[in-house]
C-alpha cells in the first residue's frame, strides 16, 4: 500500500528541555537556526526540514501542551529524533560538534551501505541520531539497492 502526498502538512515534535538557553546553544552548534516569529522566553521553534520543526519548549510549556507527566530521557526511552544530512563526512562532523558542545555519543558509527549514521544524546538525555543516506535507496528500498549495488560490484 502506498502512503497518499499529504503536502499541506506539517510536522512540529515537542520536546521538553531544562534549560532553554543552553539547548538552542547546543542545537546552533549543530547548525540549526530558530524561527524568531515562535520563539520566547518557553519555546524556540528549531526548523529541521522544509515542514518539520522540533519545538523546544521549557518544562513549563511542556506541561501545558500534554496531560501526562514528563518522562525522564535518561532513564525512559519515548522516541530517537532522526535527520539526515548530505554526505558521511557531515554525518561525521555533526556527531563531533554534538560531543564538543556537551551532549554524549550514543553508539559508534552505523554503517549499512546505503545508510550511514551516528548517535548521540542532547542536554536533556534525548536521543538524536544523525544520518546520511544515498539518493538511490528511497525509491529502491533498501534490499533492491543492496542488490543494485551488489550486481554493479560495488559493496552494499
Amino acid at each position: 500500500m502506498t502512503n497518499p502526498a499529504h503536502p499541506g502538512r506539517m510536522l512540529f515534535v515537542n520536546m521538553p528541555v531544562a534549560n532553554l538557553e543552553r539547548s538552542k546553544a547546543f542545537f546552533a552548534a549543530l547548525g540549526f537556526g530558530f524561527d524568531p516569529k515562535f520563539t520566547d522566553e518557553g519555546a524556540a521553534c528549531m526548523p529541521v526540514g522544509e515542514h518539520a520543526f522540533v519545538m523546544l519548549l521549557s518544562h513549563e510549556k511542556f506541561a501545558q501542551f500534554s496531560k501526562l507527566p514528563m518522562a525522564d530521557p535518561a532513564t525512559h526511552a519515548l522516541a530517537l529524533y532522526c535527520f539526515s544530512v548530505s554526505s558521511r563526512e557531515e554525518v561525521d562532523a555533526v556527531g563531533a560538534a554534538a560531543l564538543a558542545a556537551g551532549g554524549s555519543e550514543a553508539d559508534g558509527a552505523e554503517d549499512h551501505g546505503f545508510m550511514y549514521a551516528r548517535s548521540f544524546f542532547d542536554l536533556d538525555g534525548h536521543g538524536w541520531q544523525v544520518m546520511w543516506m544515498d539518493p538511490a535507496a528511497p525509491a529502491q528500498g533498501p534490499e533492491a539497492f543492496a542488490a543494485s549495488a551488489q550486481d554493479a560490484g560495488a559493496p552494499a
